[in-house]
């Protein structure tokens, strides 16, 4: 599971300083886990993204954020608590959701929110 950088987020996720509007960059749709290190709840969500990763391999890409290293990140996206969860369609407005969601909940959004089945 790839670990983004302002850097890198802004090449393969959005460019926030140059767009405006959301311009999704990315060839696949993708989820990113906005978490720290110190945070429980983010530690339960890592094994269930490291099983979807596996299971949705080639259709989506997951990735994660630290919020301590990359608080410029944060601070574009508004991420006022962890694990917060970004859904981002190839086609369609991205999607947050807070918390640390139960496997079944990712697979709902990877079908509803980023139109990928299994």
């Amino acid at each position: 599971m790839e670990h983004l950088t302002a850097a890198t987020f802004k090449e393969k996720v959005f460019n926030y300083e140059t767009n405006q509007e959301w311009k999704f960059e990315g060839e696949l749709p993708c989820i990113i886990d906005f978490y720290a290190d110190w945070c429980q709840p983010c530690k339960m969500v890592a094994p269930v993204l490291e099983e979807l990763q596996k299971e949705y391999e080639g259709k989506i890409n997951i990735y994660k954020v630290d919020t301590e290293k990359e608080q410029e990140l944060a601070m574009a996206f508004g991420i006022q608590s962890i694990p917060s969860i970004l859904f981002c369609p190839k086609e369609d407005k991205p999607q947050m959701a807070m918390g640390a969601l139960p496997k079944q909940s990712f697979e709902q959004a990877i079908e509803e929110v980023l139109s990928v089945k299994k």
